[in-house]
């Protein structure tokens, strides 16, 4: 191995992979660190990925890539203790070009880091970064625990995940307080092809994702998941460490009350475990992105913040955030300039595109649940019970339900005090 580089990359994620593809495309000497014995290993996401902006890397991507299936459909489920309210869209459209696709991320990685290393960047496995080297306040380089010790660039790419233990040596972000982060626990469960395309209603290779609320995470602030892929389901719950705190939860047991619900159980009936994971998510959104720019270097991907959590969009981020870190890195080798003068342009091609809007458009939304837990420990079972008296059959006149649904609605907290709720929900998500 080298000791010298154009650029180091640290993490083979999404992210991280995307930006080692596209300098080693513009036939740039990259280097692509991965702790792990291989790319994905210790990689979990819920399993969806989304073709925007990967078609644009490598068009026709999924003709090879090696995903599970095209989402055709999207569920919603708000649990109460044993049924549900549901919401479906399907839409045949997502099929071509297709829309998303689950995957299992230790198959998709592997290919995807495959396809950076074709292109001519150099892949090292099984290689931790342990510190940034610093040099007259500009990064230098990385120390590895290898016997090599200290590896060169002109410029360093972070994407080493939601605990850049890098990014925070540089004083990018201070410790992330628990309510930024979540950790999600995730299974996968083998299942005939056929069983799962006769259980979702779905058509050969068609797939399903479901994420669920409510009684799914125990009215903490998070999401659970359940994710069809070709002969196997991914099912997970994720939340934030300071509700599993508070709550005194340990996740697997979070995990093991998903599965037992009436709903979920019948969905997963037969399953057989074949893989558990766990890894932390990064919720703080846009108040919490640290400082992405520095002299030498740049922060991509999970280690950005760069997680949508209302719309579990995040390995789309990861690699569009890749692709502009290249993109900038690319023009700075150009003009023989990496100091931070140069590379903050990747903060400001973030923050006005995609990224930074969506992220500042949320920015209100999981701060309000995370300290208002009423929303789903509150409405959650009350919006059940309206919906219920809705839909029962007993003689009583519709006007008297629907008295009878505002008061289930707004017991406790009263029509003021409920409507307050709703616009404050509604201001934070709209």
């Amino acid at each position: 191995m080298s000791l010298r580089y154009e650029a180091i990359v640290v993490g083979a994620g999404p992210a991280g992979i995307t930006a080692a593809y596209e300098l080693a495309r513009r036939g740039r000497d990259v280097l692509l660190l991965e702790r792990g014995p291989y790319p994905g290993s210790k990689n979990v996401m819920g399993g969806i990925l989304y073709t925007y902006p990967l078609r644009e890397i490598i068009p026709g991507f999924w003709e090879k890539a090696p995903l599970e299936r095209p989402i055709l459909e999207q569920r919603y489920m708000l649990l109460d203790d044993d049924g549900h309210l549901a919401f479906a869209f399907r839409d045949p459209s997502w099929a071509d070009p297709p829309n998303a696709f689950s995957v299992l991320r230790a198959k998709f990685d592997q290919w995807y880091a495959a396809q950076a290393v074709a292109q001519g960047a150099l892949l090292i496995n099984e290689t931790t970064a342990t510190e940034v080297i610093v040099n007259d306040g500009r990064v230098v380089g990385v120390r590895v625990d290898r016997p090599e010790g200290e590896v060169f660039a002109d410029v360093v790419i972070l994407a080493d995940g939601a605990n850049s233990l890098l990014a925070k040596q540089l004083g990018f972000h201070k410790e992330w307080h628990p309510e930024e982060v979540a950790l999600a626990v995730m299974e996968v469960l083998s299942l005939s092809k056929d069983k799962i395309e006769a259980r979702f209603n779905v058509g050969d290779g068609e797939g399903v994702s479901i994420e669920m609320l409510g009684e799914a995470t125990l009215g903490l602030p998070g999401m659970a998941w359940l994710y069809t892929n070709k002969e196997s389901l991914s099912i997970g719950v994720g939340v934030t460490l300071s509700s599993l705190r508070e709550a005194r939860m340990k996740p697997y047991e979070l995990l093991e009350r998903l599965k037992s619900h009436p709903t979920v159980a019948r969905l997963i009936e037969g399953g057989k475990p074949e893989e558990y994971l766990a890894h932390l998510i990064p919720e703080g959104g846009y108040r919490a992105i640290p400082k992405l720019a520095g002299h030498g270097v740049l922060v991509a991907g999970d280690a950005a913040q760069f997680v949508n959590a209302v719309h579990r969009e995040g390995s789309n981020f990861a690699i569009l955030s890749g692709k502009l870190a290249a993109e900038i890195v690319d023009e700075a080798l150009k003009l023989g300039d990496t100091s931070e003068n140069v590379l903050i342009r990747y903060r400001d091609l973030i923050m006005q595109g995609v990224i930074g809007s969506d992220l500042k458009k949320y920015a209100d939304t999981i701060p309000l649940i995370e300290k208002n837990p009423l929303y789903l420990k509150h409405y959650s079972p009350r919006l059940h019970g309206a919906v219920r008296e809705l839909f029962t059959v007993d003689g009583v006149p519709k006007k008297e339900k629907q008295k009878r649904m505002i008061e289930h609605l707004t017991a406790e907290r009263g029509k003021l005090g409920a409507a307050r709720d709703v616009w404050r929900l509604g201001r934070a998500i709209w």
